[in-house]
This record gives C-alpha cells, structure tokens and sequence, in this order.
C-alpha cells in the first residue's frame, strides 16, 4: 500500500503561506514528484493555485457568517469544527489520490495552532489514517524589525511547535524583502534564523521606550524561550532556487520522505546545479549579503 506524505503549511496571515504551496508544489514537481494542492483554508475563495481537494466544496467562512450570525473569526472556527466533524469526506476526497504527496494550505487564524483544538484533532486522524506529516509553520521576515514583534513571533512559533506535537520546520518567509528594513535590523541575518543568544535582544527591549517598562516580563519571557531552546528558522526567498532546495531537504527528513527514495539522483544533480559545493558559512555570507544589505538610494 502506497504511503501518503506531506506537510501542513502553516504561520499567521499575510506570511506568504499560499505563495509557498504555490511555488513549492511546482518545485516538487519539476523533481518529479506528483504533488496534490489541498485547501483547508474556507476563507481563502480565490485560490492563486488550482487546487485538487478544497474545503470550500464542503463549507465556506461567509456561509457560516450569513446562517449562523458569527463573526470572521468565529465563522473560521465554526468551520473547522465542521470539518472535523466531517473528516470522513475530507478522508475520501484525499483517498483518490493515494500515493501522492500533499501540500495543506492551512487557515492564518493563529489560534487553530496554539490552543484551540480541531486542528490538532484532525491532523492526528490523518496520521492514524496513514500520512506521514511534518508542518511547515511560515513567519514574515517583516517581524524581526522591531525587538518587541521578533521575540511574539518566537512565542507564536513555539506554541504552535508544543501544541501541534508534530515533526515541525520554522521558516522565515520575503527575506528578499528585509533589505527594505534593513537599516532597522540591530544584527545580521544569521542571528534571526539560528536564535542566538537572545539576551542581545533584550538588551534591544530594555532600550525601548514602549517595551523597557516591562523588565521583568521581558527577561521572564526570554529565559522561557531560552529554556526551550526549540525554535531557529530556514530562510526564504520564494524565487531563489537555493533556499527552496534547502527547505525541501528539512521537510523531506521531518516527513520521513527522505527514506522513500525514489527521486535522489534528481535532487543530486540540482543540489550540484543550485549551490556546489558551498559551505554552510558561505551560504550565509550569500543570504546576508543578498537579503540584509542596504537598500542603494
């Protein structure tokens, strides 16, 4: 019987979530894998990728809205509820494509990710069913602008990595777009993908006037993500080829698709092709000098 894998693509609004299953489905797919676009997002009605499962055809955030008198967000919940309760036809409409490998367009509502429990619940009833599953949580680069947004994008990610309870890759998304931003950003690029030492940044927060009068909070939250030590991020531009490889290879090893095989002289020949024979520290010499460097006036 064929192994069904795949990841949930995941992360708040606007981080790029539907961009990526777009791109990365076609990336797979020129490797030569056969990739299935799932959407279990019932508030996304203009899809930008065509899709071979959709929640949609099951219940929509706006017929929700209009029935049950709920607003956006309860409207969101109400209808992953509903899909929950429905998983026997989610589990048939991904039947028909068995073998394949799955890319989920999950909803932005960040609460599906960190308490709220359908989620979870139905993720747990595809792997009892058979899929091997990894998340792929998204964060805008745009975060690590300011002190205060980066370390709520680290408790965002880590909530979700603790409540998930899933193999799980963290990846900050439009760092083509950091060089916007870049005369804001207090260290390199290396420093926000790795999670260095994380008492520089409070040092930033203690130095800011709307955020330095939470001391004790501030240092009480940074030995908390300290204490864990789980959440570093891939970086990503969507386009450039390098980091698509890069995070393919993560998701691949966090799946277990990496010991299904099958497509390795492939991926062999555009590992040589897209980075040689590159050194780690050399490719983040690259990514800093593309992504973080100052904008030319």
């Amino acid at each position: 019987m064929p192994t069904n894998f795949g990841q949930l693509v995941m992360g708040p609004p606007g981080c790029g979530k539907s961009t990526y299953c777009k791109e990365m489905a076609e990336f797979l797919r020129n490797l030569g894998r056969n990739v299935v676009l799932v959407n279990i997002d019932p508030a996304n009605d203009v899809l930008i990728y065509e899709a071979s499962v959709d929640v949609s055809n099951l219940v929509t955030v706006e017929d929700v809205m209009n029935h049950k008198q709920l607003g956006p967000n309860g409207g969101l919940i109400y209808s992953i509820e509903y899909l929950e309760e429905n998983f026997v036809w989610f589990h048939e409409q991904l039947s028909k494509f068995k073998g394949s490998y799955f890319i989920f367009d999950c909803p932005g509502q960040i609460e599906l990710y960190t308490h709220h429990q359908s989620m979870k619940k139905i993720v747990e009833k595809l792997q009892y069913s058979g899929f091997k599953l990894c998340a792929v949580y998204l964060v805008d680069s745009h975060y690590c602008s300011e002190p205060g947004k980066f370390i709520s994008a680290l408790l965002m990610t880590l909530s979700a990595m603790l409540h998930m309870e899933m193999p799980h890759i963290n990846v900050l998304s439009k760092v083509d777009m950091m060089a916007e931003f870049a005369d804001k950003l207090p260290f390199s690029l290396d420093y926000y993908t790795e999670v260095m030492d994380l008492n520089y940044m409070l040092e930033c927060l203690q130095d800011d006037k709307f955020t330095k009068k939470y001391k004790k909070l501030n240092s009480s939250i940074v030995e908390l993500l300290d204490g864990y030590s789980l959440v570093s991020f891939l970086p990503l531009n969507i386009k450039d080829k390098r980091h698509l490889l890069q995070v393919k290879n993560s998701f691949d090893k966090a799946n277990g698709y990496i010991y299904n095989a099958g497509e390795r002289s492939d991926v062999q020949a555009l590992l040589a092709c897209a980075v040689g024979s590159q050194t780690e520290s050399e490719r983040i010499g690259i990514d800093r000098d593309l992504y973080t460097s100052t904008m030319e006036e």
